[in-house]
């Protein structure tokens, strides 16, 4: 059976997590990884502010081709990345052991990871090469995508339940909104981007449990 992890990795134990740097962005979320040649190009979103110099120190990494502007909104920008993956050891190991990657956001604090794996054994042998490449992996959850046992909270983590049962009470899915998300940040304690990532891979986990059957998540990927 298949099996979903959730990992945190300093910024500075993979290349990729060096590229974008989080002293030049208060925050960044991979939006998808697309093959193209012997390069892997990421899309992905930086949140504001994002500084003068981020293009540049992107721009300056020997195996960074371009890195290309594609939309622009008041609190976030999109970009695409021409980058050669082959030198970043932490995507070599999830690769090698036919990981996923489901997702990914960075902050300053580093980077977590949501990765898919076949079974458990590619996850350890994903875990035991980065370890011999010198990467603090840390695994935050690890659960099975379509597994009965989950529980009543559809694989939902304490803090992901939290915030999504305090969205729903304060109608921020109502329409109108009845809360915004900085209104919720402040009743979490956390940041506004912060509270946008939580809901986000929220729902994602609840219609995984909720929604899909094991067939059905055979062909969501």
């Amino acid at each position: 059976m298949s099996v979903i992890t959730e990992i945190r990795v300093p910024s500075d134990d993979f290349e990729l997590g060096q590229i974008l740097s989080l002293e030049q962005a208060s925050a960044i979320e991979l939006e998808t990884l697309v093959p193209s040649g012997d390069a892997t190009v990421p899309l992905f979103w930086v949140y504001e502010p994002v500084e003068n110099g981020f293009l540049d120190t992107v721009e300056r990494y020997p195996t960074v081709n371009s890195v290309t502007e594609m939309d622009v909104f008041e609190d976030r920008t999109l970009f695409k990345l021409d980058w050669d993956a082959s030198q970043d050891h932490l995507f070599q190991c999830i690769l090698e052991h036919d990981g996923q990657i489901l997702g990914a956001a960075g902050a300053p604090e580093g980077w977590n990871f949501e990765i898919r794996f076949s079974d458990r054994k590619g996850l350890s042998q994903c875990q035991d090469c980065c370890e011999d490449a010198h990467i603090s992996l840390k695994i935050t959850r690890i659960y099975n995508p379509t597994d009965p046992e989950a529980g009543p909270w559809y694989g939902l983590s304490e803090p992901q339940r939290e915030a999504l049962t305090l969205a729903v009470r304060l109608g921020y899915y109502d329409i109108p909104r009845g809360c915004t998300t900085a209104e919720l940040a402040d009743e979490l304690g956390i940041s506004d981007q912060a509270v946008t990532e939580r809901l986000r891979r929220a729902i994602s986990t609840f219609g995984r449990y909720a929604l899909l059957t094991p067939e059905s998540a055979a062909h969501v990927d």
